[in-house]
């Protein structure tokens, strides 16, 4: 009966460590405290509840709110309505260049965050980030045609 007993720890122990095992690999890299599935090394795209959408990298979240570094988003050059069949003209904008001159960090409500998503890193906002910091101007912006 003693040797059911222990082979029976033995088992559980192995077990619960298989479990904590596969866990710890699965989120490895994993932003503190944001949810499972948020890479650590890419860049997201974090929507607002006022429209508003930013890109950069999520450094942190908790219940509270979420903090973004190395900040872009996106600005409409010339008009907000343009004329029928025209495509308005995007351009990527660095967060820092503004008048009141903020800092690449913003640290947002976490009420006022709709939903965020891990951008590739050969899509077109990446790649015109990379291009940025490149130093390579001119860089066309996200097309909003399909």
């Amino acid at each position: 009966m003693a040797v059911n007993r222990r082979t029976w720890r033995i088992v559980i122990i192995v077990a619960v460590l298989a479990v904590a095992i596969f866990w710890g690999l699965r989120y490895a890299g994993a932003i503190p405290g944001a949810p499972a599935g948020v890479r650590s090394e890419g860049y997201q795209a974090v929507f607002l509840t006022n429209g508003q959408v930013y890109f950069g990298k999520i450094a942190s979240m908790n219940a509270k709110q979420v903090v973004i570094e190395d900040i872009y988003y996106l600005q409409v050059e010339g008009q907000i309505q343009p004329e029928r069949g025209e495509q308005p003209k995007l351009s990527l904008v660095k967060l820092g260049n503004e008048l009141h001159g903020p800092f690449d960090k913003m640290i947002v409500n976490r009420d006022h965050v709709l939903f965020w998503e891990d951008l590739k890193d050969d899509g077109k906002v990446v790649t015109a980030i990379k291009d940025h910091k490149a130093g390579r101007t001119g860089t066309p912006a996200p097309s909003t045609t399909p």
